[in-house]
């Protein structure tokens, strides 16, 4: 089927898949159509929407009406701009009434046949151009559009909530899928002052796809006992800069939501490892422990909202007896040496001699070891330079040493030493983690596995490079698309953390992903497309 719509461009109409005159249905008055809906209208889009429940789309136009009243006091819109918002918003009681339209968004319960009986209704009350676009985030584009007469139609049109503040779309083409489909959504998404990516029909699209490692990954740290989870959250987001750690962002979403679509992607994709769940989630699903909306909370829990914590026990003071430091010059050692050197000059602690650096080409025997590995975890980097366990400590040196910094013990250090270590990288006031032994600390094994999704996800052309960081920087908020971060932090040292985690453990999540270990070994960018 050939699909062409009359489009408008400064005033002038012609033929092609832009965006013309459409009347736009939305199915569905929930949180999710009520947005879609807003936007639409707002866009200056006549509307249509029905729900199957009575009285359900009168209400959500009357909420859309509260909101932007609230925006319109905010003195973020006129009030004209509210009222011609409105008149182009029309409940309708009967899904025959949705005949004029040539866009029908659904925004109905995430379940297969309910989607696809609905579509099977559509053919037969809409004309055969109209575009049936499904907001599915977790369902196949594909099967939904299997059900229908003509299902190059049926495209995926999956928006973020809230619709009007997340600024992203994904346009997702099935299987059988017109290109001029996705195309026309494409352009609608525009209007709405969105930004479109494209996405082909797999098992998450880009974001939720994208979005597997951050949770997983810290509930597995969890798991090994690495670290507590408020300490996992406070790297995350001090030291790698997320806005939010995993822990205080699966209590946000509710982890009996994040994690039935960690289960439900691990499936769709037959158990790849990459995404594999934590029994953490299973069992504390099973105990109701889901997050803030839970009366028992979830990893935290929560006064009006605000989640309880103890206070971050403070850095030892440095004392007269201070051991000399050694400096590994492996790895992120001249990171390391930097700092020390910097201490001395700059800190209390410095200037009263109590820090001294040990500048021997081999550590003194009563010297403590500072060692700054790359995907390894302590105990490897110290006996693969031969040095003491008991006086070595490792620090993380991936990401700027100015917010917080991460030390991390072997097995057997001493306790006076990682006293020793925790009261130097604190003299001069930042923040320091402390952490058990592990192959790529916490922030280098998280931001190594969204960087190495990102590049599967390109591999697999789910998406172009360039609006698999754009989906990601704008549907999760992430400090940098997945692609772009790889390129700053240097593809080499992310292939070399993969590495090191896949061969220290022996576990398929960590395998690097072709299009890293490629891109790395040609040396190109990793936004680079194939040609």
């Amino acid at each position: 089927m050939m699909m062409t719509h009359t489009i408008e461009t400064n005033g002038e109409t012609g033929a092609g898949t832009g965006v013309a005159r459409h009347v736009i249905g939305i199915v569905g008055a929930g949180v999710m159509g009520r947005g879609i809906a807003q936007v639409a209208a707002q866009a200056g889009f006549q509307v249509l929407m029905h729900d199957s429940q009575t009285g359900a789309a009168e209400r959500a136009r009357s909420a859309i009406g509260d909101t932007l009243a609230r925006v319109v006091e905010r003195g973020r819109m006129s009030s004209e701009a509210r009222e011609q918002a409105l008149a182009h918003l029309t409940p309708v009681t009967s899904a025959a009434e949705l005949s004029p339209c040539t866009v029908v968004v659904e925004a109905i319960v995430e379940a297969l046949e309910p989607k696809r009986s609905l579509f099977r209704e559509l053919e037969t009350i809409c004309s055969p151009e109209c575009i049936l676009a499904t907001n599915t985030s977790s369902l196949s584009v594909t099967a939904i559009a299997a059900a229908c007469e003509h299902p190059q139609r049926v495209a995926g049109f999956h928006f973020f909530n809230p619709v009007p503040l997340m600024k992203v779309i994904e346009v997702v083409d099935g299987a059988l899928t017109a290109r001029a489909a996705g195309d026309t959504l494409m352009a609608i998404g525009r209007q709405f002052g969105h930004t479109p990516v494209r996405a082909q029909d797999t098992p998450g699209f880009i974001v939720n796809h994208a979005g597997r490692a951050l949770g997983t990954e810290g509930l597995q740290i969890l798991r090994e006992a690495v670290a507590d989870h408020p300490v996992i959250d406070q790297i995350l987001r001090e030291a790698a800069g997320f806005r939010m750690g995993p822990f205080e962002l699966l209590d946000l979403i509710g982890l009996d939501v994040s994690h039935a679509v960690m289960e439900s992607i691990y499936r769709q994709y037959y158990e790849e490892p990459r995404y594999r769940p934590s029994p953490i989630g299973t069992q504390r699903v099973a105990a109701g422990l889901y997050g803030r909306k839970s009366a028992r909370g979830g990893f935290y829990q929560y006064d009006k909202g605000t989640p309880l914590t103890d206070p971050e026990a403070p850095a030892p003071a440095p004392g007269p007896d201070m051991p000399a430091f050694w400096v590994s010059p492996q790895g992120g050692g001249s990171a390391v040496l930097a700092l020390l050197e910097r201490l001395t000059r700059q800190s209390a602690a410095g200037q009263a001699g109590l820090l001294r650096l040990d500048r021997g080409v081999r550590a003194a025997p009563d010297s403590i070891c500072l060692v700054a590995p790359l995907g390894a975890d302590a105990t490897s980097a110290a006996l693969a330079e031969g040095l003491d366990p008991t006086r070595t400590v490792a620090i993380d040196t991936l990401f700027p040493l100015e917010n917080r910094r991460t030390l991390m013990t072997t097995p057997v250090t001493l306790p006076a030493v990682r006293a020793a270590a925790h009261a130097l990288l604190a003299a001069d006031g930042v923040k320091v983690s402390l952490i058990r032994d592990s192959a790529g600390f916490v922030a280098q094994r998280v931001v190594a596995l969204v960087i190495n999704i990102g590049c599967e996800i390109a591999q697999q052309r789910v998406a172009e490079p360039q609006d698999i960081d754009r989906a990601v920087t704008l549907g999760l908020g992430y400090p940098s698309g997945p692609l772009a971060w790889g390129d700053s932090l240097g593809a080499d040292r992310v292939l070399a953390i993969t590495e090191a985690l896949h061969a220290a453990t022996g576990d398929p999540r960590y395998r690097p992903s072709l299009w890293l270990k490629r891109r790395t070994r040609l040396g190109v960018s990793l936004l680079t497309p194939e040609i």
